[in-house]
């Protein structure tokens, strides 16, 4: 990886200035969206000449690779929080594919290749294969499929999948430090902690319904906080509920999940819906909750 890391700073609202050019020992492309400049040796800025203008209020980040060829990673050449940072959002979804765990990334049209995420993810005993890359206005969104190394079958642990999460998410946070201030991970690994703070009681919300006569959906919007899911599946398990699948969506402070389960076979009556949610509750209400304290 030849990443060019001088920090190159330049006004949103106007064509890019380099003010030390004159330092380029070599020719670099510099590759933004929608455009690529060249900057040859001892250029002036006055050469530069991109086909599309520049957005106002808006924060390019350019890549950098030597012998024109595009760079292999996501990183950013320089930080520089502005206004209109875009909503984190990774989706990971046991339930499009009977064969994979599929994977749903986006921030904003500011992701690159991903690549270093998905060594990060192979580390970790997976296949990683990059199924599509769709782009919905001014947002992109990258989709993996996952699979355990050792069975080809999807993950199905809950500690994986949580793994799973704070990998990607931490690699979002290295390679893009200004998404900090808007995930709730931030707090914990981030160089900016959020300045907003979400009131755990007022953010929790818990909706449970059938979803046929065996399995129940259940619904969870609250607060995000690192090992999250894993304490929710286990305090689902210490009352006997069965958790069949899981939609794991974490959207900048906020994690929302749904989760099909069942309760000895069936879908779960109103006695046990509601055990189920006061049981969730209580533990998402406070920071730290005591083992078997509920």
């Amino acid at each position: 990886m030849a990443a060019f890391t001088n920090n190159l700073l330049y006004s949103s609202s106007s064509l890019p200035q380099f003010p030390y050019q004159h330092n380029l020992s070599k020719q670099f492309t510099l590759k933004t969206s929608p455009f690529t400049i060249i900057i040859p040796h001892h250029s002036n800025s006055s050469l530069i000449h991109p086909q599309n203008q520049i957005p106002r209020r808006s924060r390019i980040v350019l890549y950098a690779s030597t012998n024109n060829t595009n760079a292999p990673s996501s990183i950013p050449l320089n930080f520089e929080q502005d206004a209109d940072v875009p909503m984190p959002v990774l989706l990971i979804d046991q339930d499009s594919d009977s064969d994979a765990t599929s994977v749903q990334v986006s921030f904003g049209d500011r992701l690159g290749a991903l690549i270093d995420t998905m060594k990060a993810l192979k580390d970790l005993g997976l296949d990683v294969a990059k199924g599509s890359v769709l782009t919905e206005g001014s947002v992109k969104q990258i989709k993996f499929f996952i699979t355990r190394l050792d069975s080809g079958r999807k993950v199905e642990d809950p500690d994986m999948l949580e793994r799973i999460r704070l990998t990607i998410i931490n690699n979002l946070l290295k390679y893009h430090p200004e998404s900090s201030e808007q995930l709730a991970m931030g707090e914990a690994f981030g160089i900016k902690a959020p300045e907003r703070k979400l009131d755990v009681d007022i953010a929790t919300h818990i909706h449970v319904k059938d979803d046929g006569p065996k399995r129940s959906l259940l619904y969870i919007e609250t607060a995000d906080r690192p090992g999250l899911l894993v304490e929710m599946i286990k305090i689902m398990a210490d009352i006997n509920v069965d958790v069949e699948s899981a939609e794991i969506d974490t959207e900048g402070l906020v994690a929302k999940d749904k989760f099909h389960v069942s309760y000895r076979g069936a879908a779960l009556n109103s006695s046990m819906s509601q055990v189920l949610v006061n049981c969730l509750r209580y533990y998402l209400r406070r920071p730290e909750t005591d083992v078997d304290s509920y």
